[in-house]
């Protein structure tokens, strides 16, 4: 055969076609791992897994289109793009949660969808057209070059097969050797992605997923056994100068969107505050303010905080409690304090249905549930994901007057969201000044939400309600990912974001108003599932059998810590992100430390036991002394044109 003809063959190969599409596929994922993810590669052996680790997947799902005699070309064009489309679906969701999409993300896509357009099309560039520059290639080479491949020896695959799965074990040999254990002890996905791949996650995630959903059924009352051991050698007394000072009073839950620590008594570069009536609120002789509090959200963002805030259980690694375990048994607060002659109702300006809320808060034990159905939602009144905080809290004040007291009730300020932008009439708040129109507007949403914080509590105070109220004032989450540190340098006044002072960013405020009591400025380290003892405590409530992972902030042995849900931890000395240990202090790194590996065994025995617990639904296996168990099917939420999503008459004790 001479030259011509050799090349001839060569150009009118499947394997030729195939070869192309691996590589190609092969370099434009690499591609996007350097340029959109921060996975903290941190050594030679790390970079080179980087690289290595998409050729396995691109042979493995590639190669299935040798399988397809006569389909070779289409086939793998069809993979091309399904893959395209889920590393660009991770990009996307990357650039807002610095995280990668799970299973169960996909199900709350489902149950959320319709409500998350603005904040997604926000996120995207028209440069990400590169993301599909192989799947375009190859339908261009399929229809000129080697348009007259139309059929393909089926032998090669099991050549092809053999390949992927030894790169694969290659691969993973190099990860365990970098992180040993890396597939039964990693809390974080970055590490996954970093040693394994995108697509390789996305099926150990599956695996994961199918695992998870078969614990329940074989769990057993045994299995709550060191559970409850571990909370018993664990648990922290209230302190005796608090412990009941709020008793009979009501309680409110104000959950701040999107707002982090760094926003209260910050200036704008004139001198004006961003915040000033929280400012001035954590400054109250009633207040407690607790200065060093994180959030320590999952996937589930908001809903996770809910989660935490009232069963004081961490959320789960993957997706949403909200939207995969909703049907569980929960001991939360607002079924305890049910016992205590307690009302409860949730105001929520967005509808029912969104993040499987009206059947999450049954398990919880709400007896109301005031959604959108409820509130003016005109497009004056409303904005990205419902009602703007300043109508919603005007309105909610009707609703909150007919509770009988004493109440629980938890309001969700919906405003200060990404992407942040405002409207025109809403605000004349100046925007910060950075190349990141983020980050500007995130300075104008939080002034709003502030507006309308000093607005409720106005109410209160003209209502009579403000001198028997609890407040509980938090911040759910971040609002600025680590995707916008470089304008966040501007606003910090620093010159880059270390790690140490980028896991400080996940303060969020907590502040505690309790009329009567002599509150304070609080330096102590905690986080959201601290906060369901605090309150309790307060309230003259004893946590002591209940099964929490909280630690009371204001007891004397509060343990001054606060983990985070991919294992990393904050404490008042030291400081772990990605298994390395820092000073709090001088954020100096640690080559060893005992206080770090105590700690660290901590957390991860905390974040073990909670998976089980909500994983496998143990808490049916458990009832506390004098406490009456929540029977979901005995509340219902109809609406305005319903019963008012007042408890029905209860079918059960």
């Amino acid at each position: 055969m001479n030259k011509i003809g050799l090349t001839k063959k060569l150009n009118n190969s499947h394997i030729t076609f195939f070869v192309i599409a691996v590589v190609l596929f092969w370099m434009k994922t690499y591609i996007a791992y350097r340029i959109e993810f921060k996975l903290g590669i941190d050594n030679n052996l790390q970079k080179f897994l980087l690289f290595l680790n998409p050729l396995s997947s691109a042979l493995f799902f590639l190669g299935l289109g040798l399988l397809f005699k006569k389909w070779t070309k289409l086939v793998m064009i069809i993979i091309n793009f399904l893959m395209s489309f889920l590393l660009y679906a991770n990009i996307v969701y990357y650039r807002f949660f610095n995280d990668f999409i799970t299973i169960p993300v996909l199900l709350q896509a489902k149950s959320n969808g319709g409500q998350l357009g603005d904040s997604a099309v926000s996120l995207l560039s028209p440069t990400d057209i590169f993301y599909f520059s192989d799947f375009i290639i190859l339908i261009i080479l399929a229809l000129t070059v080697f348009k007259k491949v139309t059929v393909n020896n089926r032998k090669s695959y099991k050549v092809v097969l053999l390949l992927a799965i030894t790169v694969f074990l290659f691969n993973l040999g190099l990860a365990e050797k970098d992180r040993p254990q890396l597939l039964s002890r990693s809390f974080d996905r970055n590490y996954l992605v970093k040693y394994l791949g995108a697509y390789n996650f996305t099926i150990y995630d599956t695996i994961q997923n199918i695992e998870s959903s078969s614990e329940r059924a074989l769990a057993d009352s045994s299995d709550i056994t060191d559970v409850q051991n571990y909370r018993n050698a664990n648990y922290t007394a209230p302190n005796p100068a608090y412990f009941g000072k709020a008793k009979g009073m009501n309680v409110i839950f104000i959950s701040m969107e999107s707002f982090q620590n760094f926003m209260i008594d910050y200036k704008m570069p004139n001198g004006q505050e961003v915040t000033p009536f929280l400012n001035s609120l954590i400054h109250d002789q009633n207040t407690f303010y607790f200065k060093n509090f994180y959030h320590q959200t999952g996937q589930g963002k908001t809903s996770d905080a809910e989660f935490l805030m009232e069963n004081s259980l961490y959320p789960l690694g993957q997706g949403a409690v909200f939207i995969n375990k909703a049907e569980n048994t929960y001991q939360a607060t607002p079924a305890i304090l049910k016992g205590y002659g307690y009302n409860s109702a949730v105001f929520h300006g967005n509808y029912k249905t969104f993040w499987n809320r009206n059947v999450m808060y049954k398990a919880l034990g709400y007896d109301q549930f005031f959604d959108a159905s409820y509130y003016d939602m005109s497009p004056a009144n409303t904005k990205n994901y419902g009602m703007k905080d300043k109508p919603y809290f005007q309105e909610s004040m009707s609703m909150l007057e007919g509770l009988k007291q004493p109440f629980y009730a938890k309001f969700i300020t919906l405003s200060n969201h990404f992407p942040f932008a405002m409207d025109p009439q809403d605000t004349n708040f100046p925007a910060f000044n950075t190349d990141d129109a983020v980050v500007n507007q995130y300075f104008q949403s939080a002034n709003y939400m502030d507006q309308a914080l000093e607005q409720f509590v106005n109410a209160l105070k003209a209502d009579g309600l403000w001198n028997k109220t609890v407040l509980v004032f938090y911040g759910d989450h971040y609002g600025i990912s680590e995707n916008h540190n470089e304008a966040m340098t501007k606003v910090l006044g620093v010159n880059q974001i270390t790690p140490v002072l980028n896991a400080k960013l996940q303060q969020v405020p907590l502040i505690i108003h309790v009329p009567g009591v002599k509150g304070g400025i609080q330096t102590q380290v905690g986080g959201e599932v601290d906060v369901r003892p605090t309150v309790l405590h307060l309230l003259g409530i004893d946590t002591k059998n209940f099964i929490e992972f909280g630690s009371d902030l204001l007891s004397k042995q509060h343990r001054n810590w606060a983990l985070f849900r991919n294992g990393d931890y904050v404490s008042d000395k030291v400081i772990q992100i990605n298994d390395k240990c820092y000073s709090a202090q001088t954020e100096q790194l640690l080559s060893s430390n005992v206080l770090c590996k105590d700690i660290d065994s901590r957390v991860k025995t905390e974040l073990q036991m909670s998976d089980e617990i909500v994983n496998k639904d143990l808490l049916r296996f458990y009832k506390p002394k004098g406490f009456t168990p929540i029977n979901p099917d005995d509340y219902n939420y109809l609406g305005p044109k319903g019963n008012k999503g007042i408890k029905t008459t209860p079918k059960s004790s």
